[in-house]
């Protein structure tokens, strides 16, 4: 047994032996597969195929697979997802194949088309190039079916923009080179067809008329070929559920439901009809109102600013407005970042809306820097004095207000925005304040024409920003049937950088006039001083060689009319002007006033004192419109000499009384005009938008007025008109065309049928 077991014990150590050499042998071959198989799929190279408008190495960079990794198929994965996602390859996949030194990747791209060219026919009333910026397809871009869908479809909006909304567009792509396409739209544009009805359905409380009005969306009218009304645009409709909305919650009705316009075409294809559904609801009052929070005024203070009244009719634009009240009074107490927030709680019985103001007023907030950018001509300090806030000063909403009109008036800039950005803490502001120069010197050789000067011929080199410091420069030439005018200047505004203005000019002019010409050689220095930003005072001095000739037959005869019009004069002008308006060039709100006086007897042979005061207001009304008030009253008096003829008041003609010839509303003696000591004049203008991008507006008018000899008291007689006109600021000055329609004409003087008023470019 001892020899058996010990036999069999060799046996098993035997087997053991080779089980494990077995075992070993196994595992190896197992291994070794594994470790060659890692070996080979690290990735040894990566290539691309198909791709010719992209270089290869601008998509290497952006795989998640790189050379010497091991190969990835998530990572291959999401890099033919990133290469696709790129938009210029139609089809992308990628081929894996084995080398010695690993695994080669080769992503084969299938490119899209591309635009070779963009052809546009039919179009007549839209240029190609307009058509051509607004559609996404572009030559050398990327075709697709779906932006050729989507240029179809920005043809046929930007032709319904233009009221032609039955115009019919044809797109189609032709094959052109390798994988090139020509993209041809072809355009029937119809006829034009306007907005003829817009309705409502719903309303009960205002009128379609009066809910028409608050469109800016209009229907078409005789003048429509002008104005563009009634032509179609989405956009401008849907802002009009706005208007139309604002309207109901500014009058109470504070759960009306607009509806969503609906636009059809009318069965005869005459024009479109728009119709406005409207849920208006029931009207509430305003309720309690009520303060908390950080308040700095007493409550009776607070009340005593709000427009909205306990039992008046809610208004959210009121409401709005208050809001602003307070944020811009707590603001010019420093707190630039005051929250006021109006709580309302609605009683849905009562119909009232009650309102709390809560102040939040944050900290007191100083201007740490003024930072100025844009002007590229313009100096630092010709932008900085005109600053109501100072670097150190506590912030104020007024202050700021007031310099951003301070730089438009200005007239150098075509934009100027103030910014506000914090500063190197949480109480203190940077202004970082950026402007847009524009062209502040002309040099212009042109002519124009008004009605009381005939065609004028004129040249001048003018400089309203001279070397970037503000100054005002001018040297001009006017040549006309009637007129000849020489002029040399030069102001500086801020003299020596204060408040004082100081100036020269030198000056010739030659005028004819209905019974006499007048010669003039003349120089004048002026100074002014600016006291704050609405009150200034102006002073000149100036002297001039006169003479009148040409007299007219009756003038000869009665010399003694002339008084003392021929020689030397040397008089002293003084005027104090106050200007509350909210833009100077072109006032749509408030109100400016001056009173002048000017003795001539310093120097020279005539002596006369003449006085002056009128005075502006101008009333921003809806639509845009501006109702503008002007008065002006004159008189003059002699010192022992007679008045010169020249120098008395005569109205009549655009500036004055339109509808009346020019300088013939006057005293007549001897069939002379001789002028009146007195003038009284009266304007009404009512200012509307035409076209509003090219600054086109209407004028409707009223004018009153007279001018009145010794003896004759003020207002008298009043000649009066009215009329109709148009006003654009053209490339060649401000452009006037009124017709004036006399009340009381004159007889042998004044056409019955009216007078046309006519003058364009900016005459010296």
């Amino acid at each position: 047994m001892k020899l058996l077991s010990r036999h069999v014990s060799k046996i098993c150590d035997a087997c053991f032996s080779c089980s494990a050499r077995l075992i070993a042998a196994l595992l190896i071959i197992a291994v070794l597969p594994c470790q060659l198989s890692a070996g080979e799929e690290k990735i040894s190279s990566i290539t691309f195929l198909g791709n010719e408008t992209r270089e290869s190495a601008s998509l290497t960079p952006l795989l998640k697979s790189k050379v010497g990794d091991d190969f990835s198929v998530e990572k291959a994965n999401d890099d033919i997802k990133t290469i696709y996602n790129l938009g210029i390859y139609q089809d992308v996949k990628v081929e894996k194949t084995g080398t010695e030194k690993g695994v080669a990747l080769t992503f084969v791209v299938a490119e899209k088309p591309t635009v070779r060219e963009v052809i546009v026919v039919g179009n007549v009333e839209i240029k190609a190039d307009k058509i051509k910026e607004a559609i996404p397809l572009k030559p050398k871009g990327v075709f697709s079916s779906g932006l050729l869908a989507m240029s179809e479809k920005k043809i046929k909006k930007l032709y319904a923009d233009e009221g032609y909304y039955l115009a019919e567009v044809s797109a189609s792509a032709t094959n052109v080179g390798k994988n090139g396409e020509r993209v041809s739209f072809s355009i029937k544009e119809g006829k034009k067809v306007l907005i003829k009805n817009i309705k409502f359905e719903g309303n009960r409380v205002f009128s379609a008329r009066k809910l028409r009005k608050q469109m800016e969306t209009k229907e078409k009218w005789f003048l429509s070929w002008i104005t563009g009304a009634g032509t179609y645009k989405e956009e401008v409709l849907k802002n009009d559920v706005n208007r139309l909305a604002d309207l109901y919650y500014n009058n109470g009705y504070i759960n009306v439901k607009v509806g969503e316009p609906k636009v059809r075409l009318l069965d005869d294809k005459s024009g479109l009809e728009v119709t406005i559904g409207i849920t208006e609801g029931e009207q509430f009052r305003t309720g309690a109102i009520d303060f908390k929070g950080d308040l700095l005024e007493s409550r009776e203070k607070l009340s005593s600013l709000v427009k909205l009244k306990k039992g008046e009719v809610f208004s959210r634009e009121l409401l709005r407005n208050d809001v602003v009240t307070f944020t811009d009074l707590y603001g010019d107490k420093g707190y630039a970042f005051t929250n006021v927030v109006p709580l309302t709680k609605v009683d849905q019985d009562k119909k009232t809306v009650d309102i709390t103001f809560e102040f939040e007023k944050g900290e007191k907030v100083y201007i740490e820097k003024i930072n100025i950018s844009g002007n590229t001509k313009t100096r630092d300090k010709v932008i900085r004095r005109e600053f109501r806030l100072a670097e150190g000063d506590l912030y104020s909403v007024t202050a700021l207000k007031r310099t951003k009109q301070n730089l438009t008036n200005l007239g150098f800039f075509e934009e100027a925005t103030i910014a506000t950005a914090k500063g190197s803490a949480d109480n203190r502001l940077n202004l970082n304040t950026e402007v847009k120069e524009k062209s502040t010197g002309q040099f212009s050789l042109g002519a124009g024409y008004s009605s009381s000067d005939g065609i004028i011929g004129q040249g001048s080199i003018q400089q309203n920003n001279f070397l970037g410091l503000g100054l005002k420069g001018t040297l001009a030439a006017s040549l006309g049937g009637k007129t000849q005018l020489y002029t040399l200047g030069l102001s500086d505004p801020y003299f020596l950088d204060t408040n004082w203005t100081l100036g020269f000019d030198i000056y010739r002019s030659e005028r004819e006039y209905e019974d006499y010409s007048r010669r003039v050689t003349g120089a004048d220095l002026k100074a002014g001083y600016k006291f704050n930003d609405e009150l200034s005072t102006f002073w000149m001095y100036k002297f001039e060689k006169k003479s009148l000739f040409d007299l007219s037959t009756n003038l000869q005869a009665n010399p003694d009319l002339l008084g003392e019009s021929s020689g030397t004069t040397g008089s002293l002008y003084g005027s104090l002007t106050l200007d509350r308006t909210d833009y100077k060039l072109d006032p749509s709100k408030g109100y400016t006033g001056t009173v002048s006086a000017e003795y001539a007897g310093l120097g020279g042979n005539q002596r006369f004192s003449r006085f002056i005061g009128q005075s502006s207001v101008f009333f921003p009304l809806m639509w845009s419109t501006v109702l503008s008030l002007r008065g002006e009253l004159g008189y003059i008096m002699r010192d022992g000499k007679e008045i010169p003829i020249d120098e008395k008041f005569y109205l009549g003609g655009i500036n004055t009384l339109r509808g009346y010839e020019t300088r013939t509303v006057s005293p007549v003696k001897n069939g002379v005009y001789v002028g009146g000591v007195k003038e009284a004049v009266f304007n009404v203008d009512y200012v509307f938008p035409i076209i509003k991008d090219a600054g086109l507006k209407g004028v409707l008018f009223f004018d009153a007025g007279n001018s009145y000899d010794t003896g004759q008291s003020y207002f008298s007689k009043m000649l009066m008109s009215y009329g109709l006109g148009f006003r654009w600021y053209s490339p060649m000055g401000p452009l006037r065309l009124e017709y004036g329609f006399p009340l009381n004409p004159r007889d042998g003087i004044d056409k019955k049928g009216g007078r046309f008023e006519f003058s364009i470019g900016g005459f010296f």
